[in-house]
């Protein structure tokens, strides 16, 4: 870990931290909610020893990387935004790409967007959602999953933080990552992101309290609101990628989801995964891999087979 470099780089209006290790072909790794560059520190570390260079900022509103106020300033169109400013101040055309969670939602994003800077892809947890230009992402959730549904949760700023808050970071930090129910996540006002306060949350043996400091120590200074303007801003979004309804992801891809988790059980996702409407909309998807026993938070749960399945995957286009 003490070989990996740090360094603040101007992006597209903002300071952006950014780690990185190793020489050679360039990986830009996306974290996801609520997690920071750390998250792909195996990936990072297996990866460089096999002649990568692996890069892995914090996103826009986490960590070390400035945080914006206004949900309005997280769209794909900043991220990606701030991806391409990245790779240009790196001096690097193409890379190949791996997300997760909403890493993975800007990763499809950026392929969208910009594909000519991407080689292949390799995404994690989250698959291609097309837009669907009747109705907007959060009447839609609210509709189908109700005011409970965890993002229906996350809109009203302000609200979750103060929940957050409550709970303490480091709660938050273990009941995120830590999730194994496949089921809805939903969260009753009563009830609170934190859950009961006398119910002690066990870590499990890929996930040390070293680990969970350094989240705490990130999220204690940055906040969450960062993190959760990505989520409030799902209907601006939707508007401005208008131009896109319809488009398909035109790089090669690979997809990687644990059978436990959350999104893979969210209703309607295994049935566009597994029947059609997957390739139809990412016609280059190459694989598709259901891990056995694995929950959301895959890339720390098993890294060792999180590393060799992009190794696998983005050896063929070397």
């Amino acid at each position: 870990m003490e070989k990996i470099q740090h360094n603040q780089i101007s992006v597209n209006g903002i300071n952006m931290h950014v780690a990185e290790i190793g020489q050679g072909p360039a990986i830009l790794f996306l974290h996801g909610f609520p997690e920071l560059w750390y998250t792909w520190r195996h990936q990072m570390l297996a990866l460089s020893a096999k002649g990568f260079r692996a890069i892995a900022p914090d996103l826009r509103g986490y960590g070390d990387t400035d945080a914006p106020p206004s949900p309005s300033s997280y769209t794909a169109l900043h991220i990606v935004g701030d991806l391409v400013a990245l790779l240009d101040s790196l001096g690097l055309d193409k890379v190949f790409l791996v997300g997760h969670d909403w890493g993975a939602v800007m990763a499809w994003n950026f392929c969208l967007l910009r594909p000519d800077r991407i080689k292949a892809l390799v995404n994690f947890s989250v698959a291609f959602n097309p837009r669907n230009p009747k109705r907007q992402p959060i009447e839609s959730m609210r509709a189908l999953f109700g005011e409970d549904y965890y993002i229906c949760r996350f809109q009203e700023p302000g609200e979750a933080e103060a929940e957050f808050a409550r709970a303490g970071t480091s709660r938050i930090i273990k009941k995120f990552l830590t999730i194994r129910n496949p089921g809805l996540l939903r969260v009753p006002k009563g009830v609170g992101f934190g859950g009961s306060a006398d119910k002690p949350i066990n870590l499990p043996p890929w996930f040390s309290q070293e680990d969970v400091d350094y989240y705490v120590s990130k999220f204690d200074r940055s906040g969450f609101t960062g993190g959760l303007n990505y989520y409030r801003a799902l209907d601006l979004n939707w508007e401005l990628m208008a131009p896109w309804t319809g488009a398909q992801i035109k790089v090669p891809v690979k997809f990687v989801v644990g059978d436990l988790d959350v999104t893979y059980n969210t209703p309607g996702v295994k049935d566009y995964i597994h029947n059609g409407g997957f390739h139809r909309d990412v016609p280059f998807l190459q694989e598709v891999v259901i891990l056995e026993g694995v929950a959301h938070f895959c890339n720390e749960e098993k890294p060792e087979d999180v590393s060799a399945h992009i190794h696998d995957f983005i050896q063929k286009f070397l």
